[in-house]
């Protein structure tokens, strides 16, 4: 048998750079409570969630998608001729097909490069990640754009208290490339199919359902496992980790888990729920560029990532912000 040729990888990859786009409306708690049987105080008690942002309808999942990538491309310092590799990860495309990542890549100039979309539900952009880094290492690509967008306002009924409180728009995205040293640790990924039907749009229905008491137990009692294996295979501890940026849920969750996992003090540890809600794919890199505008977290810092949703799936990781 002929042997195949594999062209040369990297022997890591790491992130050159973040983008966001955040929609303009801010929707707090006393608007939502002029529409449904809410208070600002029964929101927070029990999500942590202050305000969140609904996409208008010019602020389309491409639009937001391309603003967010370009900004990373910004922060990079590649151009967009660089990129030969598009991931987008969304649960809420306007319909089943195309996907989006061609069109998202063409709007902002990279030229005729492997592009998909992933959905893997709130865990999708740390799917993603994971596939650019693994395709960067096995020589497939050069550069990747891995960005998470949702406009979860178009699958969410705005007067359902259960879902509306919660669901919002947004988009982020990262630039990685390769590495001589990693800076991307392994994913540590898996599903609970069991539980598919937990975070769902039920049939003949267009707005999500979501069993938010089961979501919870099964995020506080099975996923601290996956962080601590996350980091154990990329040869860390907790008092290693500078920032923890979860899926952006629920507050209440995020804090549970970090005191769960006896981070440091030092800690910086990512609450942008509760300015932005729940966006889905999107959330943990909205996070994580926030945290880094704003000075919280800084170049060189060791950060434990985890996403997890619909499906039910989920994905830990380590890597080294840029």
């Amino acid at each position: 048998m002929t042997p195949l040729q594999l062209p040369p990888g990297a022997p890591g990859a790491r992130i050159l750079g973040f983008g966001s786009y955040r929609p303009r409306r801010r929707v707090t708690n006393d608007e939502l409570a002029q529409r449904m049987d809410t208070s600002d105080e029964w929101v927070q008690s029990r999500v942590g969630i202050a305000e969140r942002r609904w996409a208008e309808p010019d602020e389309t999942l491409v639009e937001m998608s391309v603003a967010a990538g370009g900004k990373a491309l910004a922060a990079s310092g590649l151009d967009a001729s660089d990129i030969d590799l598009v991931l987008l990860a969304t649960t809420s495309p306007p319909k089943a097909i195309p996907g989006l990542a061609p069109r998202i890549a063409h709007q902002l100039g990279a030229p005729r490069p492997g592009a998909f979309d992933i959905n893997a539900g709130c865990a999708g952009w740390c799917y993603a990640l994971s596939a650019a880094a693994d395709a960067i290492r096995s020589g497939t690509a050069r550069n990747a754009l891995v960005i998470g967008g949702e406009r979860l306002t178009d699958y969410t009924n705005l007067d359902d208290r259960a879902t509306a409180i919660i669901f919002a728009d947004g988009a982020g995205a990262a630039v990685v490339t390769a590495s001589d040293e990693p800076a991307i640790g392994p994913a540590v990924w898996g599903s609970d199919g069991d539980l598919h039907e937990a975070i769902a749009i039920p049939p003949n229905e267009t707005g999500m359902s979501m069993a938010g008491q089961a979501v919870y137990r099964w995020a506080t009692s099975k996923l601290t496992d996956t962080l601590v294996e996350a980091m154990r295979r990329a040869g860390v501890g907790p008092d290693d980790i500078d920032v923890f940026a979860p899926h952006q849920a629920n507050l209440r969750i995020i804090e549970l888990m970090a005191k769960r996992l006896k981070l440091p003090d030092r800690t910086v540890i990512a609450r942008d729920v509760i300015r932005a809600g729940n966006t889905s794919s999107a959330s943990v890199p909205l996070a994580l560029s926030a945290l880094l505008e704003s000075g919280e977290a800084k170049t060189g810092d060791v950060a434990l990532l985890l996403g997890y949703g619909a499906g039910l799936t989920f994905a830990g990781q380590v890597v080294i912000l840029p």
